[in-house]
């Protein structure tokens, strides 16, 4: 049974590795769902966060080839033990105003903010986990929804 995992590897900073780690999911046929990279506080190193969707008995396979790869320091499989954030804008429609306060209710539910408002949008700022942005996410098409943009999941053990 195919599972959400995320693997986080600690690389250089250089380029092309990024498209040589992606690649080893590819040669596997993994599509990646999400994905981001970041520099990390030494800056010729960078964290970069997959999430794929894959059987557990093939996450060690994946996570030794990507240890393989010259530029990769270290591989991780982040599980229940981890920390695990996304940030979103959406762009929903406010038809003129008139439920602008309905949508400022249910920021508020979630905890978002309203970062932008033009006469028939707003542009709401949501961060927390995938199963949060995916629930303000169908709140949010009730108003409709013009545009998403998504980070991508950041993850780090915990303690």
């Amino acid at each position: 049974m195919a599972n959400h995992i995320t693997i986080a590897a600690v690389v250089e900073n250089k380029p092309g590795v990024l498209h040589r780690t992606s690649n080893v999911f590819r040669q596997r046929g993994y599509n990646i769902a999400s994905i981001s990279v970041g520099p990390l506080q030494d800056p010729t190193f960078s964290r970069m966060t997959f999430t794929i969707e894959a059987d557990e008995n093939v996450v060690g396979q994946l996570t030794a080839q990507l240890a393989k790869q010259i530029d990769v320091l270290d591989v991780q499989v982040l599980n229940s033990n981890s920390v695990q954030r996304e940030l979103a804008l959406i762009k929903i429609n406010s038809q003129n105003g008139k439920n602008r306060d309905a949508i400022l209710s249910q920021c508020e539910r979630f905890k978002g903010s309203i970062i932008d408002v033009s006469p028939n949008h707003v542009i709401v700022e949501v961060a927390g986990s995938p199963d949060k942005i995916n629930e303000f996410i169908e709140v949010a098409n009730k108003f409709g929804i013009k545009e998403i943009s998504r980070t991508g999941i950041v993850a780090l053990t915990k303690g």
